[in-house]
């Protein structure tokens, strides 16, 4: 070993132990903080980054010798958690799925509720008819949380409106209204016996009479459902309230033409409230504004009243 060699072995252990004693002098520093203090101090996010960074070049084993405040586990963590967060890409993510439009929702609820027997596949198939994609999951998670039933369920609970709706086109409604009318003996009240389409409004007073019996509304069957031009032609139904001349045999004679007659429960007129609103309009706006003499007036303020309401009714469409 030459004396150049030596004098190198000497300086590098005078550095080690300079180095040594600053280490020592440091640790017994932060000792005295640290009494001083009381309390382990507490970092913010740029101290533990910059203690991280430190550490990780020292490795756990010298961290084990010469980390007086943290504990090497606790330093590696934060070194881990800043290579995390190097790589945290959730300021750039999405929120994830957006939510289903209002007005596709708003949709999905109509075409359910109007369409009893409509399971998720064919509403999603509607609904991409009109351009929109939505999955059977959401059709079915929007008609849960709106607290609409499965199809099965729903087509067991057809309401009395949704079943007129349906057969609109084919119903026909029956019912009488009195009117007082002066007469050579006086005072007699007249019977009016009319029928009204549901679907139309259109109406055709059948019939008025002073005591109306079976007889009579027998004739008043045959000219309701004649082939030619009775005014129950294309009606499948026609419902009617529980009185006595709506009898056995007034029902046979609409069945041979194929006309169902359809009694409804006692004490029910909001089942007939298409008929039940035509009597009050009538007797509103015609038989109780005016002194009826004779059964000619009646006939005539009738059909009076009857033409402008087919013709020039505002809610017609």
């Amino acid at each position: 070993m030459n004396a150049l060699q030596l004098l190198l072995i000497c300086f590098a252990g005078w550095i080690n132990r300079n180095q040594q004693n600053v280490i020592e002098y440091l640790q017994e520093e932060v000792r005295v903080l640290r009494e001083q203090l009381g309390r382990r101090p507490g970092f913010n996010d740029d101290q533990r980054r910059r203690l991280a960074a430190k550490a990780k070049k020292i490795g756990r084993d010298q961290l084990q010798r010469f980390a007086p405040i943290v504990t090497p586990q606790t330093l590696l963590d934060w070194h881990r958690r800043l290579i995390a967060r190097k790589y945290d890409g959730s300021s750039t993510r999405s929120p994830g799925r957006p939510p289903t439009p209002a007005k596709v929702r708003e949709l999905i609820l109509t075409m359910a509720r109007e369409n009893r027997a409509w399971g998720y596949t064919r509403i999603q198939g509607a609904l991409m008819n009109l351009g929109h994609k939505v999955g059977r999951g959401t059709i079915a998670k929007i008609l849960k949380e709106a607290g609409v039933d499965t199809a099965p369920d729903r087509q067991r609970k057809t309401t009395w409106k949704e079943f007129l709706r349906s057969h609109w086109d084919v119903l026909a409604a029956a019912d009488f209204f009195t009117v007082e009318v002066w007469t050579a003996v006086g005072l007699v009240r007249y019977h009016v016996f009319f029928v009204i389409r549901l679907a139309t409004r259109e109406v055709q007073i059948a019939g008025i009479i002073s005591e109306p019996n079976a007889a009579w509304m027998k004739q008043m069957a045959r000219n309701l459902s004649d082939g030619l031009d009775g005014f129950l032609n294309g009606c499948r139904y026609l419902i009617h309230d529980r009185a006595s001349l709506f009898s056995q045999e007034f029902g046979m004679i609409l069945e041979v033409a194929g006309i169902e007659s359809v009694c409804l429960p006692a004490h029910s007129p909001n089942l007939n409230a298409i008929a039940e609103r035509f009597v009050r309009s009538i007797k509103e706006s015609c038989s109780d504004r005016i002194v009826l003499i004779g059964e000619s007036s009646l006939h005539g303020a009738n059909s009076t009243f009857d033409r402008p309401c087919h013709a020039g009714r505002n809610h017609q469409g």
